[in-house]
């Protein structure tokens, strides 16, 4: 009897590990180029809109937000459900296409910067910021620093459920619909 609980112990564990990791496969996100997103939202019958994480590599708090807000189960299905998702490079060397512009990158002190990034983040280089565009690739807001999952998932709802065409933010966040 022993022997058998024993197996039927392992069996159950192993189960468990498979259904751990197909769950955790099936929530990452897909990251996209921006090339990709760009054709994916002009191909598209039912385009979603584009979510932007603007990082660099020597970024803390950039590597802390992907380990611990994308990584999040949660936020992960919401968004790839919901958005186009880019990585884009603060420091980026390769030319941008975005609304018949061509962005590159800008030689600047140590390291430098994209002009496409700098477009996207209205001037104010801190990393990380997202930014969220309409299906059309309109700007809807960037938003600079790190973003925990509750507030951020907040944040991506706004935009992805259309909620911003109803009401600002600060009328969203203040009625307690927000942190769901």
């Amino acid at each position: 009897m022993k022997a058998l609980f024993s197996e039927s112990k392992k069996y159950i564990s192993l189960f468990a590990v498979i259904l751990v990791c197909t769950f955790t496969q099936a929530q990452e996100v897909k990251w996209l180029t921006w090339n990709e997103a760009t054709a994916l939202a002009a191909t598209e019958k039912n385009p979603k809109k584009v979510f932007i994480d603007v990082y660099t590599d020597w970024c803390g708090w950039c590597k802390k937000m992907d380990k611990d807000t994308f990584q999040n189960p949660e936020v992960a299905a919401y968004m790839s459900t919901n958005y186009y998702m880019v990585k884009m490079d603060g420091e980026g060397k390769d030319p941008i296409e975005y609304k018949g512009k061509t962005y590159k990158f800008v030689p600047s002190g140590r390291k430098g910067y994209h002009e496409f990034a700098a477009a996207l983040m209205q001037g104010r280089m801190s990393y990380p910021t997202t930014i969220f565009l309409d299906e059309k690739l309109n700007m809807l807001s960037p938003v600079p620093g790190y973003q925990k999952p509750g507030p951020f998932l907040d944040i991506a709802r706004y935009f992805g459920d259309d909620i911003y065409k109803e009401k600002d933010w600060k009328t969203y966040s203040a009625k307690g619909n927000s942190g769901k």
